[in-house]
Formats: C-alpha cells, sequence, structure tokens
C-alpha cells in the first residue's frame, strides 16, 4: 500500500520563523544524522543547539512538522555526539525513525548539502548570498541563481510468465532488488527504463506503466518507480554495477522489513498480484 503523502504534518517552507519555541534539529557531521535515544522522535528537540553544546557551521529552515518549526544542521567533522546520543549513516536507519521524520530527514541532508556546496558562485566564483524569496543561492556579482539540485532516476518491476526480474548489485547491501538508473540528459523517463534494463541486465521490455515517485536523499535522487513486461533477450549482466539477476515467483521474493523505499512498493506490488 502506498504511503500517505508527508504534507498532512510537515510543510515545508524557507521562511524561517522566531526560534522561540522547541524545534526538531537534523543535525548532520559528515552526512550522518545525530540520532537522540531519549527521544520517541530520535532527533533533538530544542529551541537552541546549544542546549546540547553544540556550535553549528551552517543551518537552513525547513519548515514545520505537527506545527514544530524544523532546522537542519551541519556542525564540524569529528564533532563528539552528546550524552545518550549518536551520529548514524541516514541508510542504515530507515527502520529505526518515524516515516515522516525520515523523509524530513532526507529533505534536511539535500538542503544542508546544497548549502554547503553553494558558498561561492559556480559561474564567477564570488560569494553567494541566501535567497529570502525562495531556496536558491544568487550571486551578488553576475546574478547566477542555484537551486537545490535534484537527479531523476527510474527504479522497474519487470515482469515475466508471473516472475520478477532482482538483480544483485556490485554496491550497498549487496542483497537482490529491482533494475535503476539515473535518467541521462536528453531523455525520457521511459527512455531510462529501457536503456539501463538494456544496459544492465541485456534485456528489452514493454508495456511501460508508471508506478509512483519518491524523493530518495542518495545523494538528491527523485526515484521514478515503473512496472514493465519482458519482451526478450536472455539475462546477461553487465559485470560492473548489477553482479546477478534472476526471475523469481511471488513466493520467493526477498521481502523488505518496511514499506519506506518504493523498492519495497514495487516488490509487495507484484506479490499481491502474481501470487498464487
Amino acid at each position: 500500500m502506498k504511503r500517505e503523502t508527508i504534507y498532512k504534518r510537515y510543510e515545508p517552507s524557507f521562511t524561517p520563523k522566531e526560534k522561540n519555541s522547541p524545534s526538531y534539529w537534523f543535525v548532520f557531521n559528515s552526512d550522518k544524522l545525530l540520532i537522540n535515544t531519549e527521544n520517541d522522535f530520535k532527533i533533538p528537540f530544542t529551541e537552541n543547539l546549544n542546549d546540547f553544546s553544540l556550535s553549528p557551521l551552517r543551518e537552513q529552515y525547513l519548515g514545520t512538522l505537527e506545527g514544530h518549526p524544523c532546522y537542519t544542521a551541519e556542525v564540524a567533522p569529528g564533532t563528539t555526539a552528546p550524552d545518550d546520543m549518536t551520529f548514524e549513516d541516514l541508510r542504515s536507519i530507515y527502520e529505526v525513525l518515524d516515516e515522516d521524520i525520515y523523509l524530513v530527514a532526507g529533505r534536511a541532508i539535500q538542503v544542508i548539502n546544497w548549502d554547503k556546496n553553494h558558498q561561492f558562485c559556480g559561474k564567477c566564483g564570488a560569494p553567494t548570498v541566501t535567497s529570502e524569496h525562495e531556496m536558491s543561492k544568487i550571486c551578488p556579482e553576475c546574478g547566477f541563481t542555484s537551486f537545490t539540485r535534484l537527479s531523476p532516476a527510474v527504479i522497474t518491476a519487470i515482469v515475466k510468465d508471473d516472475k520478477i526480474l532482482l538483480a544483485k548489485h556490485s554496491y550497498g547491501l549487496k542483497r537482490y532488488s529491482l533494475i535503476a538508473g539515473f535518467v541521462e540528459a536528453g531523455e525520457t523517463l521511459e527512455e531510462g527504463v529501457k536503456r539501463e534494463i538494456a544496459e544492465e541486465v541485456g534485456l528489452k521490455v514493454k508495456n511501460i506503466q508508471y508506478f509512483g515517485s519518491q524523493p530518495w536523499p542518495f545523494p538528491h535522487s527523485l526515484m521514478v518507480g515503473f512496472t514493465a513486461e519482458y519482451e526478450s533477450g536472455e539475462i546477461n549482466v553487465d559485470g560492473n554495477e548489477i553482479t546477478d539477476a534472476k526471475w523469481f515467483d511471488a513466493d520467493e521474493v526477498p521481502r523488505m522489513s518496511s514499506m519506506i523505499s518504493i523498492a519495497s512498493e514495487l516488490i509487495e506490488w507484484f506479490v499481491e498480484n502474481y501470487s498464487d
């Protein structure tokens, strides 16, 4: 079942309010998120990070979650976590955090990295300033504007004779999952689906249908999900990104314990529609 929109609880904004109430703080140290084990939401909840003896290098306002302000911040590499807290890799804690907290954390890491990486104009090199009207960096010298970066990617459930194709990737958790990849300049989403599948496993597909989308902060992606039918070809993995691939029956599919990713939603779709 697809999740409800995060906007039922979260209201994005780039215009901060006065810091006169407790806020959620998404604090990153070299891309690792600060987790508060004493808080039900696992995120530091305070008016000011000085309460935890933390001095951020930079911070950005994110909006409100259930009426509470949200901020993202970066501390210097090597900063020690306060008592009862720890810095954790965002990929490893998606089963620990509330789903909406995790999704805001995904936005938070992308915004703080955008802030860090756009301190200077990419066109003329002058220091930039943050816009007061939108989430962008403006060069006061040449006027060049830099927005938060978004890289579209496609992920596809390929079905043949009531079986789904799953592949083992050379990176990450090395478990069987769906074929995915970034869309290249000049191609449609559907063309990206066809090219990625042909490149990685040597197959042709047809009847490509849109399934859904999901923000994915690794590093700044919009994952667009599709279903497709096998058309022709034999499995021939590229040996680079994909080390193995094979067809799975519905009762053989490795299930994911969390439904937070669109990959797990696509796999559940297959199980629900192709089980005996």
